[in-house]
């Protein structure tokens, strides 16, 4: 299991990395809530360090489909 902080620390990257490429999503958007879940059960599966964590956020908010968000 991931520690909060790195937990943290992974969805901000990847929220901060997703928003940079996508600058029309707002700050408030719910794929934020998403990639904190997703992210969660991620580190609740396996050990990983923040970076591989925010790694695999940004795959998951890229896989998301557009008009479901």
């Amino acid at each position: 299991m991931v520690d909060e902080v790195a937990l943290k620390r992974a969805a901000e990257t990847a929220w901060t990395v997703y928003r940079a490429r996508h600058s029309d999503v707002d700050p408030q958007d719910s794929r934020r809530c998403l990639l904190e879940r997703h992210l969660q059960r991620r580190g609740e599966e396996r050990e990983s360090d923040s970076e591989e964590l925010a790694s695999y956020g940004i795959a998951y908010l890229h896989g998301l489909p557009q008009d479901e968000c």
